[in-house]
Formats: structure tokens, sequence, C-alpha cells
């Protein structure tokens, strides 16, 4: 298996909202209405910045308050990376825009 997806996946990781230009607003906007957040592993080398796919069943806002940028997002979607099919699970900090998150591995594809 892939040495980045497999570090990822083991124990929580630091995070951040990532994108080209991260914003209590944008990350509001994607998990809601876009369905496609960057979130952003921060202690790989250079940090790596994933898009991921929003699974809105699997999300849960009820502890975000944004409106007072209070509050914990929890964020699952899915994508690929490195040919390893992965689902992100993060854990967002609305006053930080930082927090937790792991990789939990579903198919390895080979290319």
């Amino acid at each position: 298996m892939d040495e980045l997806v497999n570090r990822l996946s083991q124990g929580e990781h630091p995070v951040s909202v990532g994108g080209p230009k991260p914003s209590l607003q944008e990350f509001r906007q994607r998990v809601t209405e876009m369905g496609y957040v960057f979130i952003k592993f921060t202690t790989t080398r250079g940090g790596t910045d994933l898009g991921v796919r929003v699974d809105p069943a699997a999300t849960n806002l009820s502890q975000a308050d944004f409106e007072q940028a209070r509050g914990v997002a929890h964020v699952e979607g899915t994508l690929t990376l490195n040919y390893v099919k992965v689902r992100c699970i993060a854990e967002i900090d609305l006053s930080t825009l930082n927090g937790l998150g792991h990789l939990v591995v579903l198919e390895e594809v080979h290319p």
C-alpha cells in the first residue's frame, strides 16, 4: 500500500481547512452547498491538501455554529489518493479552522 495513505490511516493527524483561500465562509459554502471541501493534513512534507467529496449522510454539523464561528464540524467524504480509494474523516474547530483527521482505506486501485 502507498506509504502516505498508510501513514494517514494510522491514528489521528492535525488537519486544517485547505484550498486556495481557506475561510469560514468558504468552508461553510463548500460543506453545505458545493459538497466538495479541501482538508489539509499539515504534518506531511509541505502539507497534503485533499479535495474531498462530502458525504452528507455521514457529515454532522449539529455542533457547528457558523454564525458565531464556534463549535465543531464533523466532515466525512471520499477521494482517491495515490491510486487508493479512501474516506477522509475530520473534526474541524470552527474558531480556528484546525482539527484532527484520518483516512480509512476503502479499496486499492491498480493503475
